[in-house]
């Protein structure tokens, strides 16, 4: 998720370990551990973007980092203040606001190792990774919280209600995209398209708005369902995987591919624009609805800059449409208007 709501998720955890004994700096210090999983992405500058891709959400977003930083930061935090409060207290504020942040991001669309060193990324794909209806009544609760005294008992009601809130939308995430996607095939049946595999996505910012992607052999058909609407067939686009335009790509003397599909899963198109060639990570959408049709390029992926025809460079892609977004538009499609 982004960085505020792993603040705020960080935050919360440490007021409801430690709030009553050490005030506020219990949110501060829960905050400050709900972000150190996410410093891998300075790893970036040491990486190609498809190995940095790999090694994100890898380690650093893992139960043993957790266990390792929270035992680390337990005994620097217990010397710097006496003995004031438990290693015990100490232990379970670190451990706690850090392990918490990997295991949210489990339910976006990245995924994490959390189980490192296994290769296994767990993914619930449930949620976008920003979603203001998780993130802002969960922070008004937290806010809300701080502002009372240590001692009041309203003040740990106030911050679990926001705990219990972002628990349970996230449970409802995943219970709307098992329903969508028990429904898949026979939405697509209605286009006379019968899918081998499917992925479901929430769309940004809402989980009331869904992608829906499948593919046969040589395609990928999207799809989009609002909770407020029947599917529409008509509004299925068709994207040539193209696969084959990486066949004989070798970045640094070895094909890529592998690499690719397991980033993305499987689902990845690529596209050949004049020197460069284009890979897709479908997981993210494209940008077909939040413009309006105007543009219809995915969100994100990755790219080789060619020359006579081998790569001479690699780059990550982000879509340069956002300037096209279309709020009022994107909000009906999402309300079924």
């Amino acid at each position: 998720m982004d960085s505020l709501t792993q603040i705020v998720l960080g935050a919360a955890v440490g007021e409801a370990v430690a709030g009553r004994k050490m005030g506020a700096k219990a949110a501060l210090w829960g905050a400050i551990g709900g972000t150190i999983p996410d410093l891998d992405v300075f790893l970036r500058f040491f990486y190609d973007p498809l190995d940095a891709a790999l090694v994100h959400r890898g380690f650093s977003h893992s139960l043993l980092f957790a266990l390792i930083a929270g035992i680390f930061l337990m005994y620097f935090s217990g010397k710097g203040s006496g003995k004031k409060y438990t290693h015990r207290t100490w232990f379970l504020l670190w451990f706690l606001s850090i392990v918490t942040h990997p295991m949210l991001d489990i339910f976006t669309n990245y995924g994490t190792q959390f189980f490192w060193p296994l290769d296994w990324r767990l993914t619930f794909n449930s949620v976008f990774v920003i979603d203001p209806l998780y993130t802002l009544p969960f922070m008004v609760l937290l806010i809300g919280a701080l502002f009372m005294n240590r001692e009041s008992k309203r003040r740990r009601i106030w911050n679990w209600i926001g705990i219990g809130y972002s628990c349970l939308y996230l449970l409802w995430g995943v219970g709307i995209k098992l329903f969508v996607y028990s429904k898949t095939d026979s939405y697509f049946e209605q286009a006379a398209i019968h899918p081998k595999r499917a992925m479901v996505t929430p769309m940004p910012l809402t989980s009331f708005y869904w992608d829906l992607i499948v593919e046969d052999d040589s395609c990928y058909y999207i799809g989009y369902k609002s909770l407020f609407a029947p599917f529409d067939p008509k509004q299925i686009e068709v994207l040539p995987k193209n696969h084959q335009l990486l066949k004989n790509i070798r970045w640094q003397g070895k094909s890529r591919i592998t690499e690719i599909e397991h980033i993305t899963n499987g689902f990845y198109a690529v596209e050949q624009h004049r020197d460069s060639l284009f890979i897709f990570d479908l997981r993210f959408g494209t940008t077909t609805t939040i413009t309006n049709g105007t543009s219809r390029n995915p969100l994100l992926g990755y790219g080789f800059i060619l020359k006579d025809q081998k790569p001479e460079k690699l780059f990550s892609h982000r879509s340069r449409d956002f300037s096209k977004i279309n709020f009022s538009v994107y909000w009906d499609k999402v309300f079924g208007k």
